[in-house]
């Protein structure tokens, strides 16, 4: 098998230095600065604007390297989106986890219409794979009903996907927003749509892998640790 490219060449730190900046921050409620002095009562120096730089390009690569390690998901997804700021206005993250509080996946858009959430369940979809739902539980919002709706048309009678949209089901998607939300507030919002996407896909991987919800994942923050430098054991 053809070893992956090393993300890690040509950077001045080393694996493990990046790799615990791009941690900190992605699982605590850190802003860039924080992470920079606490690595420097460790003895590494580094400036904040390049522990941005290491979040946005290795977030994305843990979330690429654990997706294939995703436990498996159930096939009830609760759906919901909030809202995040980024350059200055408010987009939505429209973000669906499973009845077990698993990630399923989440899009970031600039608009809150029914082409927004039939792109966001085409994304989903797509990326569960096998695990396709037989249950969406949404809030009344009428893009759900109608973006639904047009999935179960192609659907072979029995297998349509049954939608609930009943607010005070969807408890456990809120209560995710919510959680995520005290990671973000240190931020004060992104800059841009790509900033923001990036970032989110490390925070939405760590998150993963700190509940466990990823295979040979072994509980604690040694386990977690062990487990992101495995992701790229494999590194040329």
């Amino acid at each position: 098998m053809a070893h992956q490219k090393n993300p890690f060449k040509r950077h001045r730190f080393s694996e493990e230095i990046i790799l615990q900046a791009v941690r900190w921050y992605c699982r605590f409620a850190l802003s860039y600065r924080d992470v920079r002095d606490l690595l420097e009562e460790r003895g590494v120096s580094v400036d904040a604007a390049t522990i941005y730089r290491w979040v946005r390009k290795f977030g994305p690569e843990i979330a690429k390297r654990s997706f294939k390690l995703k436990s498996c998901r159930s096939l009830m997804w609760h759906v919901d989106e909030t809202y995040v700021r980024v350059g200055g206005r408010w987009r939505y993250l429209w973000r669906a986890v499973d009845q077990n509080g698993k990630m399923v996946d989440f899009r970031l858009t600039a608009r809150r219409d029914a082409k927004a959430a039939r792109a966001f369940f085409k994304q989903a979809c797509d990326n569960a794979r096998l695990y396709q739902p037989m249950t969406i539980v949404t809030d009344k919002a009428h893009s759900y009903a109608k973006v639904i709706a047009e999935m179960n048309r192609w659907s072979f009678p029995g297998e349509e996907i049954q939608h609930v949209d009943r607010k005070w089901k969807n408890n456990r998607i809120e209560s995710d927003h919510a959680a995520l939300k005290k990671l973000l507030t240190p931020t004060r919002g992104f800059k841009s749509l790509s900033a923001a996407k990036d970032t989110l896909k490390g925070i939405e991987a760590i998150r993963s892998i700190k509940r466990g919800h990823v295979r040979g994942m072994v509980t604690g923050v040694a386990g977690e640790v062990r487990f992101i430098a495995g992701l790229f054991q494999n590194a040329a």
